[in-house]
């Protein structure tokens, strides 16, 4: 996938240095349910256990210009029977990389790949409450709430809320 800034390819084993690198930084784990202190063993596990179940995807975020890593996407719940997925994680790192609209030219990449040539009719994810950066995000791509799970995430030993979102193909099809 690629867009004015931005190749989104998926994940190959070297990359997964970056990501052991980047979820151990607050900056990247704060709202997310990674555990403090993953090794890069831990990282390396979870990516090959990851990479043997159909259900899930994983792309690395590019930056054409510098050809670096500088994110990463991971795609989880995918069910053919129901034409639905859900975008598990996604992330934009390294603080200097943000604020440049590079989550967002990510986002409608993987929207397209997910709707356009995986099928889906449906598409979920989910933010931590206080996330508001990724509820602007996700508002502004068209998602709508669906409501609050709670205490779903686990992280260190104490329990989050999470806000449900989704978007359907059709909702898709009339804002892109």
């Amino acid at each position: 996938m690629e867009s004015k800034n931005l190749l989104v390819r998926k994940t190959c084993f070297d990359d997964l240095k970056y990501f052991a690198e980047w979820e151990r930084m607050e900056t990247v784990v704060a709202f997310f349910s990674i555990s403090e202190n993953r090794s890069y063993e831990d990282v390396v596990r979870e990516s090959i256990l990851w990479e043997q179940d159909p259900s899930k995807l994983q792309f690395t975020i590019i930056l054409k210009e510098e050809n670096i890593p500088i994110g990463r996407v991971y795609i989880s719940r995918i069910d053919l029977h129901t034409e639905s997925l859900d975008i598990t994680r996604i992330y934009i790192a390294d603080l200097k990389y943000r604020g440049k609209g590079y989550g967002e030219e990510a986002m409608r990449l993987i929207m397209q790949y997910c709707f356009e040539d995986l099928k889906c009719v449906r598409i979920t994810l989910d933010h931590y409450t206080g996330n508001d950066v990724a509820s602007t995000l996700y508002l502004k791509l068209g998602f709508q709430y669906e409501g609050i799970a709670r205490s779903s995430c686990k992280k260190n030993g104490k329990y989050f809320d999470v806000e449900l979102m989704s978007m359907l193909k059709k909702d898709y099809d009339l804002l892109f």
